[in-house]
């Protein structure tokens, strides 16, 4: 029994590993049947608004602190071992109770609803960069000790980045109608070695008419110039004439 005159110090206990389903009115309903707690903080994700799963809570006496402390540690509570221990005085933080006399609210903007509206580029390449960086976190943190463990992860879903030259050095296999001409296209090409024997050879072959029209042209002109030939032929002395001038 303490006395009249003296001094309760509060105490404050640190709890862990709380089942689902308890909030601030039914752990200060349970906790309250040990003794009077004057302030009780239940850790809860800003972004969903669930708990945690740890909580403190913090009565009039130390004493009732400790004995709550020992009562309920590794004590099984719906499928969990309840994880509870004394904070210490000098490591209870200022503003621990900040906020916790206060009705909580559900966040007006849940992590489901932010993810499911619509994003800009730049939020979207925000948000890539942010799960890449935690994901090559991850990877040096798995080598470090010592797990050789491969998995694709966000990495393999981010398709890989263009590079400049590769537009330049197009291939000609693309899927565009005409490939563009470039030098390292003209250098391929020529760096080809032709097989003669292929059967796939294309021969173009061209109407018989117009190969006919083309005899009779080169015959037209083979005649001209015999013709040409003759009339200067003729034109010039003989060399008996010459001599009888």
């Amino acid at each position: 029994m303490f006395s009249q005159g003296s001094r309760l110090t509060p105490g404050v206990v640190y709890v862990s590993h709380l089942p689902l389903g308890l909030f601030e009115p039914q752990l200060k309903s349970y906790f309250g049947q040990f003794g009077k707690v004057l302030r009780l903080r239940l850790s809860r994700s800003k972004k969903t608004g669930g708990s945690k799963g740890y909580a403190f809570v913090e009565f009039d006496c130390d004493e009732v602190a400790k004995i709550v402390a020992e009562t309920m540690n590794n004590y099984l509570m719906g499928e969990r071992l309840i994880k509870c221990h004394v904070i210490p005085p000098e490591k209870v933080h200022e503003k621990l109770f900040v906020g916790s006399q206060r009705q909580f609210k559900k966040p007006k903007y849940p992590a489901v609803a932010r993810y499911n509206k619509t994003h800009t580029p730049e939020q979207i390449a925000k948000m890539t960069d942010k799960l890449l960086r935690k994901e090559s976190k991850l990877r040096k943190r798995l080598a470090a000790h010592g797990i050789n463990y491969e998995f694709p992860g966000f990495a393999a879903q981010v398709p890989p980045k263009k590079k400049s030259s590769d537009a330049v050095n197009a291939s000609t296999c693309s899927e565009d109608t005409t490939p563009v001409c470039t030098p390292s296209l003209l250098e391929r090409r020529k760096s080809m070695v032709v097989d003669d024997d292929a059967d796939d050879e294309i021969v173009v072959k061209m109407p018989a008419v117009e190969r006919d029209e083309e005899d009779a042209a080169e015959e037209e002109s083979d005649s001209e110039d015999d013709d040409e030939e003759d009339q200067s032929e003729s034109e010039e002395p003989s060399e008996e004439e010459a001599e009888a001038q």
